[in-house]
Formats: structure tokens, C-alpha cells, sequence
């Protein structure tokens, strides 16, 4: 939505050729008069006005308090012509152009010189003859251009005009040279922010679709399905969800090899996407899973053919490679109207019938009937296997330092959650995590983390270590469950842990699922005293729009922006852009995911505040990081 930009005084005088009503210039530049433009300036840093915009505003108020008649400013890429012209008036303007279409003048040889030209007397001037001539035709008398640097980096060039010779006092040039150094300053926090934009999208919806098929994933399928499941409830209609599983897809790849495996992957979605109707969705949620979201139909009964026909396409055999590949899929079916009360309970309910499908390995697809024996490992075997767990013993918590990114001063750690079945060993939390949030075990299962990790943190005995805090992981759930902030509120009482020294990092999914509902958690978390972070910020969500309203402490940069950093230095404009971002707003910037000695050396250079990851150190049991901190504080 278009801003108005401050008023500006109507110009009080014009080129027309070589007839032209003069104003004589100002003697001085008055030093409030400058402290009002920058000020003007200054306030446009943090907006979304076009850069078109604040540019052409800049030059006409250079015009109202420098000696000049007119003023323009050209913005140069290397190689290429010019990207942004400003002007003035249409005399500026002209010049400007003049000086682009015959490739000569000072603001060309300013932007790529990096000095400023001072042309006091254009005529006869033997720097520029081409454009002298034409511009003293047009009624210029003199031209000074300051160019637009920022480090090594050529900008472009501002140009200030006159129609009458003579120099530049003193004052006024360097004046001019000071708003010149705003304007780049302003160029290049503006490219940032927009890159940090284009990033963002990019990320988000790179985060939505798998990358070997380009089907949406999880995230975007429970998106959909959550669409789907409201729809349901107000039309009637009956919303399907067929969840899909490869059979002996390991033996493929076993076989194969894994690029084949892939490929098969790929030619299954491509086979199942040309069984869907308009208006279907598909989608596979991780390695040989797949999920086809059918919405609308009249009732039950036309879920069952739909099975039926992806069943018998899938018994076909695959050519890949010249090699026929023949797989089996199991399918297990969900009803919007079986009684479920969210998308992921839905998606759950699939899951589950299509692993009693294949328990039976009747080729016929179920619908959600009761389960089959646990199967860990398996979405429906880990959420039966994570009942109990921590009473079990199962569970534990490992730690990974944070530290300054400048000296490499320990600050705290952030601690993770793990968890070592009796029959499949160590299980990732990136599997097992979902499953909890999907079955509803995810609140229960954050409350023991949380008392769990409170619990530890008063075992820091040490002096030294009065001052460490501790993060620890939300769900989207937990935020929004009934009670949250009273429950943390109960934690910290019942560990008299200071408030301050507890970091609760969210995800941006849980400030985007339910806004309002967020927004009146954190509040409450902040009453208690608590520090909240955001946690892998730009992964999959955009809350850029919200940061200055969310009330935050911390802004946690996510490991897909950190292991660019040493690629491209558009990645390391972008992480400058969030680090400098987050810094206006009062965050302190935290680094995950540094992996190599380049990374964290760029991040001190950017300015990141403090960071963690395996160069720094691995996550560590509380008895190991005890150890870790003693050395760690005496050096």
C-alpha cells in the first residue's frame, strides 16, 4: 500500500533550454536544515517505501536547502546501464539521461572512479566535451557529483546542478558528501531487506514442497488438510485422506541402488498424480509416504473405488532405467467424519489404516479400524511407544553450548530432547517430534522437558555460572494449549530458577498458526520475566511483518541461512540484512547450525551476537557439559 512521503515545498524554478527563471542560491547550508532532511531520510530506513520513491524525494529536497537549481541521482550496476534514475525536475532528469545515453559526464566517472567531481564552470570544460556542449545548450552552468559508495562497492553518483558557475562552499560539499553517504547507507539496507523478502518467500516455499518430487510435504499437506476439514464441516460434504506406503521399498534400493530408488519415487508421484481429479491434492510426507487429500465427495462410499483404482495403478509394473521395478503399496483411508477433531488427528487416523492394511497384507485398503501391534519406527508405533516413555527411562536430555560469537564466551545452552527405544535404539527427534504433536503427546511430553531441564538448571553450583541461561524448545501445541504460561510458571516456583536465565525459543509455525492466540501467550510468558526467541527464523513462515509487535528477545537464525553463508555472498547479504533487521528491533542475534571455523568467522564479521553448533560443540549429557562449563569458565 502506497505512503505519502513528507511534503514538499513546490519548486520555485525550471531549465527550459537556455531560457530559464533563476533562483539565486542559498549562501549556506544551515545545519538544522540538514538535520531535518537526514531525519526525513532516516525514518524511510525501516519502511517499505519503493526505493523510486524515497530517491526522488531525496533529490527534491537537496534542492530546497543546498545552493543548487536542480539535483539527480543514477544508480549504476557493473556492467549494465543504469537501474534508478531521480530527478528534481525535468531538466535534472534530462541530464541525467544525457549523461547515460552518450556514456560521459562526472556522474558516470564518479561512480566509477569513487571520487567526487567538482565542475565549477562547465564551458569548456575538457573532461566532458560531448556532454559539456549539449548541457551548457541546455542552460547548465556547473555540476557537482558525489559518489554513492558504500566500502568498495560503486553505487552510483549524486549529481547537484546549477545555472549559474561558481563553487561549492566548503560547507555545502560536505554537506552533499554526507547525504550522498546516507543515500548508499540507505541503497544498500534497502537491497538487503528486499533480498531478506525474496529469500524469505523462497525459503517458505521450499520449506512447503519436498525437493526429489515437488509435491507439497507435511507441513503443507496438514495445511491443506486443515482447509479441507472446515470445509467438511460446513458443506456436509465428506473430505478423504488415503495415505500411501510403498511395500519392500528398501529392497528397491537395496537392489538398485538409491538414484533408482529415487526415480521410482518420482514416477510413483507422477503415476498418482494423473489419478487425481481436479481440485485432489498429493503430497508425500517422507521417504516412500504418500498422501492424496480428496475433498467434496457425497459420502463415504465413493472413497473405496478411488483406493481401489490407486491400488491397481500402483501393481504396474515401473520402467526405470530399462529395468522393470515392481512394488506393492499398502493404503490406508481416513474420513472427515470418523470422528476426528483436527487435520493431524485425520492424518494420523490414514496413517494407522494403512499400517493395518499392510499388517495383513491383504492388498485390500482399510479404513480406520483398531491398530495392529506396535510398530516402532513407524508414525502410528512411535506415538503407542512414546506412551510412557520418560516414566520408562527412555528419555533424557542432551545440551549444546552457546557462545559469544565475537570471543567465544559460553553464555548458556540450548537443551534438546532424546530419546533411545528399548528395541530401535536411538530415535531422531525430527521422527519422533511430529508423531507427538500429531497424536497429542506433544504438551505432556514439553511439560516433563521443561520441569526436566529447570530441574538440571539449579544444579549449576558454580559461581561462575549464575549468569547461564537455558533455551528450550516449544511446539506450536504447547504455546497454544490452555494453561501454558501457568505451567511455566509452576516449573520456575518449583525450581527456583530466575525467570530470566529460561529461554522458551518458538517456531514462526506456532506464531502463524493461531496469531492472536500467540500473541496473548507471550504476553503472559513475558509477565513471568522469561526471554522467548524466535527459532529457526525464515524456515518455513514469514512473521517479518510481526517481529516489532511479538515482544521478543532473541532472533535464532536457522541452519539452512548459516550453511550458505560461505557460498555466495548474496547469502551473506541476506543473513546481514536479519542481523541488522533484528538489531533495530533490540533483538539479540543467535547462529545455529556452525559447522565450520569460515562460517563463524563470517557471522562475527556480520555482527551475529552468539552462536552454536558441533565446531563450537556437540550436544552433551548434563554430566558432560558440567565439566564443559568448569573449563570453559576458568579460561
Amino acid at each position: 500500500m502506497s505512503r505519502a512521503l513528507p511534503r514538499v515545498p513546490p519548486y520555485r524554478r525550471t531549465f527550459l533550454g537556455s531560457s530559464r527563471i533563476r533562483r539565486a542560491p542559498a549562501p549556506r547550508v544551515k545545519p538544522e536544515q540538514l538535520s531535518e532532511v537526514m531525519s526525513e531520510f532516516a525514518r524511510t530506513m525501516v519502511t517499505d517505501f519503493p526505493i523510486q520513491e524515497i530517491l526522488d524525494h531525496l533529490v527534491r529536497r537537496i534542492v530546497d536547502i543546498m545552493p543548487v537549481t536542480a539535483a539527480g541521482v543514477t544508480l549504476i550496476s557493473p556492467g549494465a546501464g543504469p537501474r534508478y534514475v531521480a530527478a528534481s525536475d525535468e531538466s535534472a532528469l534530462r541530464f541525467e539521461q544525457l549523461q547515460s545515453a552518450l556514456g560521459e559526464g562526472p556522474c558516470l566517472a564518479a561512480a566509477q572512479s569513487g571520487a567526487a567531481i567538482s565542475v565549477p564552470d562547465l564551458y569548456g570544460e575538457p573532461r566532458f566535451p560531448t556532454f559539456g556542449a549539449a548541457a551548457v545548450e541546455a542552460g547548465l552552468a556547473a555540476v557537482f557529483t558525489f559518489p554513492l559508495n558504500h566500502g568498495t562497492l560503486r553505487l552510483g553518483a549524486l549529481d547537484l546542478y546549477r545555472d549559474t558557475p561558481g563553487r561549492l562552499s566548503p560547507s555545502a560539499t560536505r554537506a552533499a558528501q554526507t547525504l550522498a553517504d546516507v543515500a548508499a547507507a540507505y541503497l544498500i539496507n534497502a537491497q538487503r531487506r528486499a533480498e531478506l523478502l525474496e529469500f524469505s518467500d523462497w525459503s517458505r516455499e521450499a520449506a512447503l514442497h519436498d525437493p526429489l518430487t515437488g509435491l507439497p510435504n507435511r507441513l503443507l499437506m496438514l495445511e491443506m488438510l486443515e482447509h479441507a476439514f472446515r470445509s467438511s464441516r460446513r458443506s456436509g460434504k465428506v473430505s478423504a485422506v488415503f495415505f500411501l506406503d510403498l511395500d519392500q521399498f528398501k529392497a528397491v534400493n537395496d537392489r538398485y541402488g538409491h538414484r533408482t530408488g529415487d526415480e521410482l519415487l518420482q514416477a510413483v508421484a507422477q503415476r498418482l498424480a494423473g489419478l487425481l481429479r481436479p481440485g485432489d491434492s498429493l503430497g508425500r510426507l517422507a521417504g516412500d509416504e504418500f498422501v492424496s487429500l480428496c475433498e467434496d465427495l457425497d459420502d463415504a462410499l465413493q472413497a473405496e473405488p478411488i483406493a481401489l483404482r490407486i491400488t491397481a495403478e500402483m501393481s504396474r509394473p515401473f520402467v526405470l532405467g530399462g529395468v522393470d521395478v515392481e512394488v506393492t503399496a499398502s493404503i490406508g483411508i481416513a474420513l472427515s467424519d470418523d470422528g476426528a477433531q483436527a487435520a493431524d488427528q485425520l492424518l494420523n487416523q490414514a496413517d494407522l489404516a494403512m499400517y493395518e492394511d499392510k499388517r495383513r497384507g491383504s492388498g485390500e485398503p482399510m479404513e480406520t479400524g483398531e491398530p495392529g501391534p506396535p510398530l516402532a519406527g513407524r508414525p502410528g508405533g512411535l506415538a503407542r511407544g512414546l506412551i510412557g516413555a520418560a516414566q520408562r527411562g527412555e528419555l533424557h536430555l542432551v545440551y549444546q553450548p552457546i557462545v559469544t560469537a565475537a570471543d567465544g564466551r559460553l553464555t548458556g545452552a540450548e537443551a534438546l530432547l532424546r530419546w533411545t527405544h528399548p528395541a530401535q535404539g536411538p530415535i531422531a527427534a525430527s521422527h519422533f517430534v511430529p508423531v507427538a504433536e500429531q497424536s497429542g503427546q506433544i504438551v505432556e511430553l514439553g511439560r516433563w522437558v521443561l520441569e526436566q531441564v529447570l530441574t538440571e538448571r539449579a544444579r549449576w553450583s558454580e559461581p561462575a555460572a549464575a549468569e547461564l541461561g537455558v533455551a528450550v524448545n516449544i511446539a506450536a501445541h504447547e504455546l497454544l494449549a490452555p494453561g501454558f504460561a501457568g505451567s511455566v510458571a509452576a516449573a520456575l516456583q518449583a525450581s527456583s530458577v530466575a525467570p530470566r536465565l529460561l529461554t522458551l525459543e518458538l517456531t514462526e509455525r506456532a506464531l502463524v498458526r493461531d496469531p492472536e492466540r500467540a500473541l496473548v501467550v507471550l504476553n503472559q510468558l513475558r509477565a513471568l520475566g522469561v526471554r522467548l526467541a524466535l527459532d529457526d527464523f525464515g524456515g518455513a513462515y514469514s512473521v517479518l511483518g510481526q517481529l516489532d509487535a511479538l515482544a521478543l528477545d532473541d532472533l535464532k537464525i536457522g541452519h539452512g541461512f548459516i550453511s550458505r553463508l560461505t557460498a555466495a555472498p548474496v547469502s551473506r547479504q541476506v543473513v546481514a540484512g536479519i542481523i541488522d533487521l533484528a538489531h533495530r528491533l533490540g533483538l539479540t542475534v543467535v547462529a545455529a547450525g556452525v559447522e565450520t571455523a569460515e562460517q563463524r568467522r563470517w557471522l562475527g564479521e556480520l555482527g551475529a551476537d552468539r552462536c552454536q553448533g558441533y565446531h563450537l560443540a556437540e550436544p552433551m549429557r548434563a554430566d558432560t557439559l558440567a565439566r564443559y562449563r568448569a573449563g570453559r569458565l576458568r579460561s
